[in-house]
């Protein structure tokens, strides 16, 4: 059977409708949620930590090291051109922070919580029913024997 002629046969409107059902199946899993959750609040927390390391920290260490504009005006002039290193470093402090922030939750918080859900003992769970019924007649049994 030829896979085209069979593909030519199926209805365009049914085939639109499949995608769209096998799309909001895809989209409306909770893993693909709580994805696209966790990467808007990651945008958050990246913007705050950039706000604190270019409006806190790195005016802080301008104002211990010596600079016209602080970390802003760190510059090397290489002929005509300028590198402007005081950006990088406080892109880099910026990274560190984040880099930071993520270990201390991924590796130690995650790391605890998983620890003390393993650690925690795993209660058997209670016989069926009939193994206690069956329990009682074993003893009653003995206590007749004896």
């Amino acid at each position: 059977m030829d896979p085209l002629k069979s593909l030519g046969a199926v209805d365009p409107a049914r085939r639109a409708l499949s995608l769209l059902e096998e799309f909001k199946n895809f989209a409306l899993k909770g893993n693909v949620i709580d994805l696209a959750v966790g990467v808007i609040i990651g945008a958050a927390f990246g913007k705050i930590v950039d706000s604190l390391v270019k409006h806190i920290l790195m005016p802080l260490v301008g104002l211990l090291l010596p600079g016209d504009q602080g970390y802003l005006g760190w510059k090397i002039v290489v002929g005509a051109k300028e590198v402007p290193y005081g950006l990088f470093i406080g892109e880099l402090v910026n990274f560190v922070i984040v880099a930071f922030a993520l270990y201390l939750f991924i590796v130690k918080f995650l790391g605890f919580v998983l620890k003390a859900k393993q650690a925690a003992p795993a209660t058997p769970p209670a016989p069926p029913r009939q193994e206690v019924l069956l329990a009682e007649i074993r003893d009653l049994l003995r206590a007749q024997k004896a």
